[in-house]
């Protein structure tokens, strides 16, 4: 029986000619991933075990995004021990405060996942490096620190999904929308430890950050990692980026899915997810008229270059609503950069919005955007769990840029129409 792109890459790295559903492997590692929450414990786990050097400091990279800058002594302490550790062990890849993104956004612009490449985070967003065709997974702190000292990781094979897509996308629909769609369709738990693999000749028609978006929330419909193939947008995108070589998998005609779920992109519009989960997705003309408090534009799903310059594109003349409060958080500094060039941040300034230094911040409900009792967010994080930005008696509807900016102008849940 043939294999899917995920069981073809863990077959390489493990060093077999083939890998079934189920077996478990010792990979290989190409890339060791954590942040400023995770690396500590990751740590101390390296300490307890007497390891005194790790297997390849080009490849583990250590990036603080979740609290950063720090918020308080806590947060302080754990940048503050991987900050030490980064230096100890001359860990090339370590990004702090004024140099540091989030990592889901970082890693990739920075060329430092290719296709092919088998991944390991102690993050379960990681999975976003399936937009290069890598096989990329979040992991456990303790996994960490055994891939930072032997470069290896266990594995059980996963078994796959494939998602069919066809079309083209409707005005102000993106990558969020679709996944939000996805999830909807198959719920948080459809791809329990699967691995999510896109294909059909709709691929075409979705950008690079589309799939970084789509890859990324993966996770969010309980599967192990998502995966796209390799083609002509992937290729221009590593150019440049990637100074190595890289290797290209596409699944075997006669590979097993567990499922095949088609996708038109033509019936998506633009969509939100309701509390408390990914999977309560609506479309937005059944949304009815929901008052809201703040709205966050940022984070590892919706911080790229081309989020910013849809919510800059509503938001240019136009003032955010008296009621509402607007964080923006450009991705990385390289995105920051960009939106000073093209005159975004003015727009957002002048708009009303706050724009804040590259963090996850908000979305996990760590500093500059916390959420008070009865308050509602629409946000463009991958995540609206009780209680995850701020008070349990909160509320996050996740949204794509676009009608995120045009809700922060209404001051109720809207699509660019209504502004």
């Amino acid at each position: 029986m043939g294999m899917t792109m995920s069981q073809k890459i863990l077959a390489k790295h493990a060093g077999l000619p083939s890998v079934k559903v189920n077996d478990l492997i010792m990979a290989n590692l190409d890339l060791v991933l954590g942040n400023d929450v995770t690396t500590p414990v990751a740590i101390k786990e390296m300490e307890k075990s007497g390891a005194d050097k790790v297997f390849d400091k080009s490849k583990i990279a250590i990036i603080l995004d979740h609290f950063t800058p720090s918020k308080d002594i806590k947060t302080a302490e754990l940048c503050k021990t991987s900050r030490d550790f980064a230096i100890k062990y001359g860990i090339e890849h370590f990004y702090d405060v004024g140099k540091m993104g989030i990592a889901h956004l970082m890693l990739p612009e920075k060329g430092l996942v290719a296709a092919g490449d088998c991944v390991i985070g102690a993050d379960s967003h990681t999975c976003t490096y399936g937009a290069l065709g890598a096989f990329s997974t979040g992991i456990g702190s303790t996994d960490m620190a055994a891939g930072m000292i032997t470069g290896k990781a266990w594995f059980k094979v996963p078994s796959a999904v494939k998602i069919n897509i066809h079309g083209s996308l409707n005005e102000y629909v993106g990558g969020k929308d679709v996944m939000l769609y996805i999830i909807g369709k198959i719920g948080v738990e459809g791809a329990g430890y699967q691995s999510i693999e896109f294909s059909g000749e709709g691929l075409k028609n979705l950008t690079m950050d589309d799939r970084f978006c789509m890859a990324n929330m993966a996770i969010e419909a309980g599967a192990k990692n998502g995966i796209f193939p390799v083609d002509g947008k992937t290729i221009e995108y590593m150019k440049g980026r990637v100074n190595r070589p890289y290797s290209i998998f596409e699944p075997d005609a006669d590979a097993e899915y567990t499922a095949v779920v088609d996708i038109d992109l033509r019936k998506i519009g633009l969509t939100v997810a309701f509390p408390h989960l990914p999977e309560n997705a609506r479309p937005l003309e059944e949304c009815g008229d929901i008052k809201i408090d703040q709205v966050l534009i940022g984070s590892c799903t919706n911080g790229r270059l081309s989020d910013m310059m849809i919510a800059a594109e509503i938001f240019k003349g136009r003032k955010v609503h008296r009621d509402v409060r607007v964080i923006v958080i450009p991705g990385t500094q390289e995105v920051y950069k960009q939106c000073l060039k093209l005159g975004l941040m003015d727009i957002f300034i002048d708009a009303g919005c706050a724009v804040s230094t590259p963090t996850c911040g908000p979305c996990i409900g760590g500093h500059m955007g916390i959420l008070a009792e009865g308050e509602r967010c629409v946000s463009t994080t991958n995540r609206n769990f009780v209680g995850r930005m701020g008070h349990v008696k909160s509320e996050v509807y996740l949204a794509g840029p676009a009608v995120a900016a045009a809700s922060a102008i209404t001051g109720k849940i809207s699509g660019p129409k209504e502004v």
